[in-house]
């Protein structure tokens, strides 16, 4: 089995993303600091190079690439923003990519693939196998296969984000983090753990896809359907094989939120912070609302993962859910 990411590796991957990925904003709001009772740090992974958090373990992982695996290329399967990351870095370093997105991924997420050099081929998430495709296509293409979550580099990437909003803004009592496969989360509860002992991580998943809240409960990787949710960036079916350990050591607990809590979400990041934030990224700040008077005092940490989301979906979204 591979090596589990360490903290010393999110603060190497600190070092080799700076001046290649933006070292993020933390914004406040009254009116939510007062909503929940408590200090609310928002960090802004959605103004990240690409649109979202993705480009820091994606960037981690390439820039460590060989010579010769840099000629060959990289080769992802991504709903669309690990996609759009790893054809960025590629594109900054100089090596060819090939991405396999699933057929109803965003289309604005499909075209900035491309746009950014990338070889994209469609797949069907619902009976088709997208690991198992990228896996024949590395064989084939000689290229290295760098997954979005289950890889020791892309975790420790993924590991900056709370790393900086810790360094920038202090201990917190409570950090937020969305989850799918669990990169972010594993790499944000291994800063914490570091440079906030006492901070409570909680990750948070769609309702309609709880496989990682199911795995803590029962102790081993629970695989379900493809969830039916409005949060593309969260439709995975099991939680790593290397994040699963990291988050049973150091994760507090695992939330959900409803589909129509994630647009309340996006209306309130949009009216008071003039944000657009994709409805994967808005998992924590829902957890966050839903919990209330229970963060009351408390300095909590959100981490907005992404804002990657059409603008003609982002509309219809939030006109077909009441205030």
């Amino acid at each position: 089995m591979d090596l589990l990411p360490t903290f010393d590796g999110v603060h190497t991957a600190a070092g080799r993303l700076n001046g290649h990925a933006h070292r993020t904003p933390v914004m406040r709001s009254r009116l939510l600091d007062e909503e929940v009772g408590a200090q609310v740090f928002l960090k802004c992974e959605n103004l990240q190079r690409m649109g979202a958090f993705k480009f820091r373990g994606a960037f981690n992982a390439l820039s460590q690439f060989s010579p010769a695996q840099r000629r060959s290329g990289v080769v992802a399967f991504s709903s669309g923003n690990h996609a759009q990351a790893v054809a960025l870095s590629a594109r900054i370093l100089g090596m060819p990519s090939v991405i396999v997105m699933p057929q109803d991924a965003p289309a604005t997420k499909i075209e900035a693939t491309r746009g950014y050099g990338a070889e994209v081929l469609l797949y069907d998430r619902y009976t088709e196998d997208r690991e198992a495709i990228g896996q024949r296509l590395a064989q084939e293409r000689g290229m290295t296969l760098i997954p979005p979550f289950d890889h020791a580099d892309v975790i420790a990437g993924q590991g900056t984000a709370a790393l900086e909003l810790l360094q920038d803004h202090g201990p917190l009592d409570a950090l937020f983090v969305c989850v799918g496969g669990g990169g972010l989360i594993a790499g944000s509860a291994l800063s914490a753990h570091v440079l906030a002992p006492q901070c409570r991580v909680y990750g948070v998943e769609p309702a309609a896809g709880n496989d990682v809240q199911q795995s803590l409960q029962t102790g081993q990787r629970v695989h379900i359907p493809v969830p039916v949710t409005i949060a593309d960036g969260a439709q995975t079916q099991q939680v790593g094989r290397l994040t699963f350990p990291i988050i049973q050591r150091h994760v507090h607990a695992i939330l959900t939120a409803t589909d129509a809590q994630l647009i309340n979400g996006m209306r309130f990041m949009a009216a008071y912070l003039k944000l657009v934030v994709e409805p994967t990224g808005c998992l924590g700040l829902a957890a966050v609302r839903a919990m209330g008077a229970q963060l009351r005092g408390q300095r909590v940490g959100v981490i907005l993962s992404g804002g990657n989301i059409d603008m003609a979906r982002f509309c219809a979204l939030l006109q077909n859910v009441p205030s």
